[in-house]
């Protein structure tokens, strides 16, 4: 099977009902996206797949025909993308184990509502938990992040 992967082809070789989540991590060594319930109910696993946010645990590879995203994919140490950037800015990380898919979940808000209000930030992460309660900070990172110039 051939994916596309942080803007690179890749072949792997997994039966077409393995969780997305086990082709990243297992297969591809991907280890960004998280497992945290196996029913995409906490977003510990959520990737982008053609800009939408996904929750990998329970989305078949083969469903996965379009580029997917990961956490490894949307910065670098030396430029990190504007939310990678607000999250450290507001400390919003605890535990950190939720934050790949906090994060992505808000590159994906902000590509689609560049200016959200609380009420859209609240919608957007309603899936995602974090055992840590970090809600306010991820609020005020995704807003510091909407602030941010491009490529910032």
């Amino acid at each position: 099977m051939r994916l596309t992967v942080n803007g690179k082809a890749i072949q792997i070789d997994a039966e077409p009902e393995m969780p997305l989540l086990w082709a990243l991590r297992d297969l591809a060594g991907i280890l960004g996206p998280k497992f945290g319930c196996g029913i995409a109910a906490c977003g510990a696993c959520t990737v982008l797949v053609d800009g939408a946010p996904v929750r990998s645990c329970v989305m078949p590879v083969s469903q996965a025909t379009g580029d997917i995203i990961t956490i490894e994919g949307i910065g670098t140490p030396e430029a990190l993308h504007p939310v990678q950037q607000a999250w450290i800015d507001e400390q919003v990380s605890q535990c950190g184990y939720c934050q790949a898919g906090q994060i992505m979940t808000a590159v994906a808000l902000l590509e689609a509502n560049p200016a959200p209000t609380d009420e859209d930030i609240d919608n957007a992460f309603g899936g995602n938990l974090c055992r840590c309660g970090t809600y306010p900070r991820i609020r005020a990172a995704v807003k510091r992040a909407a602030g941010a110039p491009a490529g910032a």
